[in-house]
């Protein structure tokens, strides 16, 4: 029995230091948080924030990250809020997923006091300085401060330090069809070649013209002017009708050049075009067009003489 009731006060006595040591790491943590100043925490009691704005994270940054943490550690503290004896993340979930990943089980961090309103507000103002969203989680995140704090877009422009038309550009965003918003997320359509396309209301239309925007195949000045085309296209422009004497003129042009020639216009204005291949097509042109220039001169001296 007495062996019995000493390996009972031995694992009482476990349990118990093992409470006092976590509530005594919990109060001298808090100690520190009152100085403002970077404490380890566990990795275990940290939370991610359900509000994260940012959604997407890159699996190559990603794992340049761990493999940088496994090396020199985690450099920056990441942003807590205490929630109850747990902790939740305000800035540096990045971090904080990094760290998991390389087998850390505690992580610098500064503890703060933020509302829930607060949390919201900074969270997407780090990620908008790093900029570390893309254009609709922050579009997203932004609706999201309008929606629940009855924030106008001069307001939530001044909250997170943009100008009112940079929101507004922003939000017009989320009017887009499903299929082009998921091209912006995945980084292969811009927000400025995206912002053009909000004036098409078709979802097909503004699908099938994304896709002419994707990865930049085009400025987004041509970009604009393609959508303009689409909501106002240009009539076919008639083409000009030529005399059979300009006709005449430029096959005996092409005879004699020995290469296409173009007239554009008709007998009254337009332009004629030569065109050349290579260097001895310009030299032979160059060389009718002095031949010609000797002929004309002749005539000149003749004409003189003759006067």
């Amino acid at each position: 029995m007495a062996l019995k009731k000493g390996l009972g006060k031995g694992l009482s006595a476990l349990i118990s230091g093992s409470e006092e040591e976590y509530e005594g790491a919990f109060k001298e943590e808090e100690k520190k948080e009152n100085n403002g100043s970077s404490v380890e925490i566990q990795l275990s009691l940290i939370d991610p924030n359900v509000n994260q704005p940012r959604k997407v994270f890159d699996e190559m940054a990603m794992s340049e990250l761990v493999n940088s943490i496994r090396i020199h550690g985690v450099i920056s503290p990441i942003i807590l809020v205490r929630t109850g004896e747990r902790y939740m993340i305000i800035a540096g979930e990045r971090r904080y997923r990094a760290s998991k990943k390389a087998g850390l089980r505690t992580i610098p961090a500064i503890i703060r006091d933020y509302t829930p309103q607060q949390v919201k507000e900074i969270s997407l103002i780090e990620n908008l300085q790093r900029e570390d969203l893309n254009p609709i989680e922050t579009a997203n995140a932004i609706k999201q401060l309008m929606d629940e704090y009855n924030y106008t877009q001069e307001e939530v422009a001044d909250r997170i330090g943009k100008s009112r038309p940079a929101i507004a550009n922003t939000l017009r965003l989320l009017a887009l069809s499903q299929p082009v918003i998921e091209l912006i997320e995945k980084g292969k359509l811009s927000a400025g070649h995206a912002r053009c396309l909000v004036v098409v209301e078709d979802p097909e239309a503004q699908y099938a013209l994304a896709k002419n925007g994707v990865d930049n195949k085009v400025t987004v000045r041509d970009f604009e002017k393609m959508v303009k085309n689409y909501l106002s296209p240009k009539p076919p422009k008639k083409p000009v009708e030529q005399s059979l004497e300009l006709k005449d003129l430029v096959s005996r042009m092409q005879r004699t050049f020995a290469t296409k020639v173009t007239a554009l216009g008709n007998d009254n204005k337009g332009r004629i075009y030569i065109d050349y291949y290579s260097r001895d097509d310009l030299d032979r042109i160059v060389e009718i067009v002095e031949t010609v220039q000797k002929a004309q001169a002749q005539a000149r001296m003749e004409q003189e003489n003759e006067d």
